[in-house]
């Protein structure tokens, strides 16, 4: 399958080649991510619902209060349902967030343990996450990818920005049609989609903002060809 940009055509070079290739560029430019930044599973369960519309620093602060209170556990999260909104204030949204976090939490009581609840098959996992009101489909898929150690692509609002500027997509895509792109032209590695989402919003927030840093980029030259107006 050959590149063509929406804008003109890009370089020839087959889509698998492409992605391989942005991803091979980060890597050398910003090294290996180590995400998710959690000591444990269930903290990156807790943090996929409390990063939501926020920065990962008021994240921190968040969960930082629930260890201290000693409720960082399912049971302690249930039990403790009116502590919850002060305890993660920092995340705004806090009642939403609190709210989501307890569907989420007697989601996985049902199996009985995390252990469990993320031993399940990738498909059934993924369509347990999506029946929790308030997970979406990049939350339920950071849980797959980063707690349940399966290979599924994580697409953000990140991924959209920079494969558009790099003219890989539109940009009006949905979800499905974006990880779809991107898993059925790489190998299903967790490994691999694990950096490779960490490093594009690591690039994103370096240089590929909203008002982008094009000088120092480390991916120019793949950008070049792309007229991005």
């Amino acid at each position: 399958m050959k590149i063509v940009s929406y804008q003109r055509d890009l370089k020839d070079l087959s889509l698998d080649t492409f992605l391989l290739s942005i991803y091979s560029a980060l890597y050398k430019a910003f090294g290996p991510q180590y995400w998710w930044p959690a000591e444990t599973k269930f903290e990156i369960v807790v943090g996929a619902i409390l990063t939501q519309n926020t920065n990962w620093k008021n994240v921190e602060k968040a969960i930082d209060n629930l260890k201290k209170s000693g409720i960082m556990s399912i049971e302690g999260i249930l039990e403790n349902k009116d502590r919850i909104p002060e305890l993660i204030k920092s995340v705004g949204y806090y009642r939403i967030k609190t709210d989501r976090l307890i569907n989420l939490m007697n989601k996985i009581k049902e199996y009985r343990s995390l252990e469990n609840f993320l031993s399940l098959p990738l498909e059934r996992l993924r369509e347990e996450l999506l029946s929790i009101k308030g997970v979406g489909k990049e939350t339920a898929d950071s849980i797959i990818l980063y707690a349940g150690d399966y290979p599924i692509f994580v697409v953000d609002a990140y991924t959209r920005r920079l494969f558009s500027r790099l003219g890989i997509i539109k940009g009006d895509e949905s979800y499905d049609e974006i990880q779809n792109l991107v898993m059925n032209n790489t190998s299903r590695d967790g490994y691999l989609y694990n950096e490779f989402h960490a490093l594009i919003v690591e690039h994103c927030k370096r240089y590929c903002k909203k008002k982008p840093i094009c000088a120092d980029c480390p991916i120019k030259n793949l950008c070049e060809g792309v007229d991005n107006g």
